[in-house]
């Protein structure tokens, strides 16, 4: 994980960028797919992550 975009308690609306990844030296953008607030952040940047990892909880 290279950044993570938002804080815990933030607003997002759908399409908000949440996340970014890099993977094979591309960068990938990672948006949240519904509006919310922002209940939890499971990685930090520089972190690993593995598919099927929880990133961020949107309540």
């Amino acid at each position: 994980m290279v950044k993570v975009a938002v804080a815990v308690g933030d607003q997002v609306a759908p399409g908000s960028p949440v996340i970014v990844l890099e993977a094979m030296k591309m960068e990938n953008e990672l948006a949240a797919e519904r509006g919310g607030t922002v209940a939890a952040i499971h990685k930090s940047a520089g972190q690993a992550v593995d598919t099927g990892d929880l990133l961020v909880e949107i309540a």
